[in-house]
């Protein structure tokens, strides 16, 4: 059965986090169009719980290339959708999924605005205290967030969308950034005991991550 996920979310609502209804139908084996249909039919019910977004995007089947309507839902439009079906165990397991799905959506948004946010901003303002005058600041703060970037092993423009555990790291990571720079004469200096200090730190979380190599014993 499919993984529920969150929506990656246009900015307009970045703060939402809304689930595709292509995942409620595979997740209750239920056609698509089925689903929207029912969607449809209770649109004036789900809009008690806020906006039925729209999109059009690739079919649920990803094989011919067609183009559906797909609803993106909020937390309660989509318990709602799943109390109109019976309680079958593939049901009640995706109510499970949907729980844990938006838990985890509102443990991230937590840490983005009480340690992430925080976390980022004393980072660049200490930064910004060494590199001040320099014509290459704004690049230099860039390649900072590339370093931190590596070490949680995401890319560019993927901020937004961190899990929980994800965002945790992040905070981690940063902290240690900024601790580093602690001392330095200069951005250069500085620079240099934040690369120093987060290649230790994925060196950490590769050997964390290693499968174990002991053989259990027979």
């Amino acid at each position: 059965m499919n993984a529920i996920t969150i929506q990656p979310l246009p900015l307009v609502i970045k703060d939402m986090p809304r689930v595709d209804s292509r995942l409620l139908a595979a997740n209750m084996h239920n056609q698509h169009r089925t689903t929207v249909a029912l969607i449809d039919k209770y649109q004036p019910n789900l809009a008690a719980f806020g906006k039925v977004l729209f999109q059009i995007a690739p079919s649920a089947d990803g094989k011919t290339g067609q183009k559906e309507r797909v609803a993106l839902l909020n937390e309660d439009q989509a318990f709602f959708l799943v109390a109109l079906s019976r309680n079958t165990p593939r049901v009640v397991e995706l109510k499970g999924k949907l729980v844990k799905a938006f838990a985890e959506a509102r443990r991230a948004a937590q840490v983005h605005t009480t340690e992430y946010l925080p976390g980022y901003h004393e980072l660049h303002d200490q930064f910004h205290a060494l590199a001040v005058g320099s014509p290459n600041e704004r690049f230099v703060h860039m390649n900072l967030n590339k370093l931190v970037n590596r070490v949680v092993g995401i890319g560019s423009g993927q901020r937004g969308d961190l899990t929980a555990p994800k965002q945790s790291l992040m905070v981690v990571a940063q902290d240690l950034a900024t601790r580093a720079m602690h001392g330095a004469a200069n951005h250069h200096e500085a620079y240099a005991f934040v690369k120093a200090v987060l290649i230790n730190l994925g060196r950490v979380l590769e050997v964390s991550n290693e499968p174990s190599r002991s053989q259990p014993r027979k």
